[in-house]
């Protein structure tokens, strides 16, 4: 038996597979599960579906292959079908096919022809708003992929994938334009006998396809690790452009039908430029390298190129100047880093990293923008980053842990384009530099108990600020206050503005217990931003705390639970108007459950909360004027915005036998929100063709499912 062994368990091959099928019913129709069905691949346009997966594995022990195949919800709209054959040690080989839809939460009550497509026709609604057709926004991606992967020596490996991706649908999208404008004339404004503005809902139209190609060898030595890799990027859009087909004649504010003013149709008509096609390649060689037994090395090259030289007519685009017949963007990045950590003793250890990203921006220049005798240019965007970081832990006594680094981030953003302009901001800045210091202290207060506060502050400013001259290059700034920045309604952009920013974070682990075990943390985080002017963004805030705990009733019961809470907020100020402090807190908490009742029966189930509310506090500042006093104290503000969610999940699965098994599932799910954005107090927002977007703000949605599980062995 013992010499004839071997041969019986080559020639009795592993298999193992299994099939699930079975039926869900979930209530309500499109408008009660809106929310529900936006991920899960359902067709909210009907009320039953089918189930069906299978898994197939197999192992040939005498040639030392396996095969694994899986297959997951078939009959619905986010199916997944993957292979994989490979000799562990020797090579993989594997292929998969995947599709998922993401449908808007909101759909349009609309008289649109041709939704979806890049040549819609807006039709007015002769009813006004409510009168027209439903129409879905839904995205569907359909992707591809196949890899491989080969050991060439002990010290050597290849791999190699490629992955295409098909995405079609639309997406909620529109124009807008009002008039007077400096490109067209002979716009004029609204008045009582012609609409000098519109807004309008075009769906974007998407067909697109974006395929990836990956490459990578590596090479493992005794002292010296490598890898050398390629990533290639290809997005190619079927529609270049949408082109609308916009009448004559729009609803203005209040709702009456009226003839456009003169150039906006044309201007409400012209072509609208959709994502170009585009190509990037990226060549990169990463590794690390063992300096000594306490010491390593770890580094990393990379250049990539993208580029986007898409035909501006063949996308159905005109107007270029002369001469030019695509963008011819072009933007090179190189990266190089480098970091080394070392443990000099056992309680030392040190860390440092230095980063340096290159940004060349090579797109051509030409004259895009003519208003009357103002000529400019498009404007290339270099950028160059350096980061640095230093840290040090030591083990101070066996219970105590400290650590302590510095961080420092420059960014140069290279000259600015001397024949663009900017609109929107006042001023500019060519260089910010950034640095900050950081320490954590973490004890360990009793074989169950260990914690950790650790603080860290950071200081932003940069160079002088560039008075754009639209076209013209800009002047430097050295005197912001003798410029006039603070009392001329100065607009800074917060990214460049200088910040101080601070942070403290406390964590705790505690296990009284080999039933209970409790992690929270809470964490305080605080912006302030100085600019030459008094209007912008000030301040800015960062409040959050959670805590997880799971607790083993006995062998057969396990409970685990959350709560978390955070808090953003914004304060600004505009020229003239109010002073706003926005205000995001979110709440969420959740409670679960999983036992083994009998042998043969396994249950498990959660319950989740979340409470997401935004408010916007204005006040008025000294300037404002008589209008905005009027309408604050109307309408009270912006109102807030509120979503809320509870979700009830319960599971249970019976085991017929050794290799077949029934699951029941249950799902209730309770949303409601209130969003100003599309209508308030029961009055929808109406775009000019009397087209409305439509989204029940109540939602109840319960689902069932029955599974039959059979595996064979």
């Amino acid at each position: 038996m013992a010499a004839f062994g071997p041969a019986w368990s080559q020639t009795a091959p592993a298999v193992e597979g299994s099939a699930s099928v079975g039926i869900g019913l979930v209530s309500g129709d499109r408008e009660d599960r809106s929310q529900y069905d936006q991920y899960n691949g359902l067709r909210p346009d009907s009320n039953a579906f089918g189930i069906f997966g299978a898994d197939y594995y197999r192992r040939d022990d005498a040639k030392g292959t396996v095969i694994e195949f899986q297959a997951i919800d078939l009959l619905n709209r986010n199916r997944e079908l993957g292979l994989r054959w490979k000799k562990p040690g020797d090579w993989k080989l594997g292929a998969g096919y995947s599709e998922t839809t993401r449908n808007e939460t909101a759909f349009a009550n609309t008289g649109l022809v041709g939704g979806g497509s890049a040549t819609p026709q807006v039709v007015v609604l002769p009813g006004g708003p409510g009168t027209g057709s439903d129409y879905d926004f839904r995205i569907r991606r359909s992707a591809l992929g196949f890899d491989f992967s080969k050991v060439i020596s002990s010290r050597v490996q290849i791999e190699a994938s490629v992955k295409t991706e098909k995405k079609e649908g639309s997406r909620l999208w529109g124009i807008g334009m009002a008039c007077p404008s400096p490109i067209a004339p002979g716009c004029r404004a609204t008045n009582a006998a012609e609409a000098g503005w519109a807004v309008l809902m075009l769906p974007e139209p998407v067909d697109a396809n974006h395929s990836q190609l990956d490459g990578r060898v590596t090479y493992a030595g005794d002292r010296l690790n490598l890898s050398a890799g390629y990533y290639g990027s290809f997005y190619r859009n079927e529609h270049g452009s949408l082109n609308p087909v916009v009448p004559g004649a729009l609803y203005n504010a209040v709702g009456q039908l009226l003839p456009l003013s003169t150039g906006l149709q044309p201007l409400l008509n012209n072509p609208v430029a959709l994502p170009p096609d585009n190509q990037a390649h990226h060549l990169d060689v990463t590794g690390t390298y063992g300096l000594s037994a306490s010491t390593k090395l770890n580094f990393k090259l990379a250049y990539s190129q993208a580029t986007q030289h898409q035909d501006f007519l063949g996308a159905g685009l005109t107007g270029a100047p002369v001469g030019v017949a695509d963008l011819g963007g072009k933007v090179a990045t190189t990266l190089a880093q480098v970091g080394v950590t070392s443990r000099p003793s056992p309680k030392l250890t040190l860390s440092g990293n230095l980063r340096y990203q290159h940004k060349d921006d090579d797109t051509k220049l030409a004259l895009y923008n003519v208003e009357g005798t103002s000529t400019y240019t498009n404007r290339q965007l270099p950028r160059t980053d350096i980061q640095a970081k230093a840290q040090a832990g030591y083990q101070i006594t066996s219970d105590w842990r400290g650590t302590v680094g510095i961080d420092y981030h420059s960014v140069d953003r290279g000259t600015f384009t001397p024949t663009a302009a900017v609109a929107g901001i006042t001023a500019l800045r060519q260089d910010t530099e950034e640095a900050g210091v950081r320490a954590e202290l973490r004890r360990r207060m009793s074989e169950n108990l260990s914690g950790a506060i650790s603080l860290e502050t950071s200081r932003r400013d940069g160079s002088n600020w560039l008075l754009d001259n639209s076209g013209r290059g800009v002047t430097e700034v050295t005197d912001a206050a003798a410029a006039g920045f603070a009392y001329n309604n100065g607009i800074f952009m917060p990214t460049l503005a200088d910040r101080q920013r601070d942070k403290l974070k406390l964590s705790a682990d505690w296990q009284p217990n080999e039933k209970l075990a409790l992690q929270g943390v809470a964490e305080v985080g605080r912006d302030k931003f100085t600019s030459p002017s008094a209007y912008g963004l000030r301040k800015a805030a960062m409040n959050s705390l959670s805590l997880d705990a799971t607790y083993a009733v006995n062998d057969k019961w396990n409970l685990n639970g959350f709560v978390s809470y955070g808090q953003q907020e914004l304060d600004q100020a505009r020229p003239e108007a109010a002073f706003m402090a926005f205000d995001n807190t979110a709440t969420t908490l959740g409670l679960g459950f999983t036992g083994k009742p009998m042998a043969n029966l396994e249950v498990g189930g959660n319950l989740s909360f979340m409470d997401d509310r935004s408010e916007y506090a204005q006040t008025l500042d000294a300037g404002a004027g008589g209008e905005a006093a009027a309408l604050l104290g109307a309408t009270g503000g912006l109102p807030d915005t509120v979503f809320r969610q509870t979700t009830l999940k319960v599971f249970g699965r019976y085991t017929l036998d050794k290799l077949s098994s029934i699951r029941l599932d249950l799902v209730h799910q309770r949303t409601k929100w209130t969003d100003w954005a599309w209508g308030f107090n029961g009055v929808p927002f109406a775009y000019s063709d009397g087209t409305t977007i439509v989204r029940k703000p109540s939602q109840n949605v319960t689902f069932v499912g029955l599974t039959y599980v059979r595996r064979w062995p």
